[in-house]
């Protein structure tokens, strides 16, 4: 069984991510979306909100679990038996990123592979900080993020 697993802060999860993690669903047998802490940055939504969030928009996938961990994506990859590591690319800087990011994972355990995916050229202008900052200023940010997590948002909008 090849089973995946797709890091990330996800704050919030957008379109783009979607389109990854629909990528990945046809690859792997099992795909866990596991939301991560990000030490660099401060998150605008709670973990518990993340993770709510990535359930409902994601609930039409089989073979896509949503999760939330502590710690480094390799210990995650162990919890949960994950053989490889998805990641999305956005443009060429993602891409020296995400090489770097791999050759540490690859020192922490050399069997676990990372897997990296296209983004939709649709969604590639999107990133979770342009939502975040759109949020910020009030400005329509709909189209970015599936219905379910806009929905969820200005729910917590509202309540506050």
């Amino acid at each position: 069984m090849k089973i995946g697993l797709y890091p990330g802060s996800f704050d919030p999860l957008t379109k783009g991510h979607i389109g990854v993690i629909e990528k990945g669903s046809h690859l792997f047998d099992k795909l866990y979306v596991c939301i991560l802490e990000n030490a660099v940055k401060k998150p605008m939504f709670s973990k518990e909100d993340r993770l709510k969030m990535a359930e409902k928009a994601l609930k039409k996938y089989p073979n896509v679990s949503v999760v939330a961990e502590d710690g480094l994506t390799i210990n995650a990859c162990h919890k949960y038996n994950a053989g490889f590591i998805l990641r999305g690319l956005r443009s060429s800087s993602d891409f020296e990123f995400e090489f770097e990011v791999n050759n540490t994972n690859l020192y922490l355990d050399k069997s676990i592979e990372t897997v990296l995916v296209m983004t939709n050229i649709d969604e590639s202008h999107i990133s979770s900080s342009i939502v975040r900052e759109l949020i910020g200023y009030k400005c329509d940010y709909s189209k970015l993020v599936p219905e379910e997590i806009y929905n969820y948002i200005e729910h917590l909008k509202g309540s506050e």
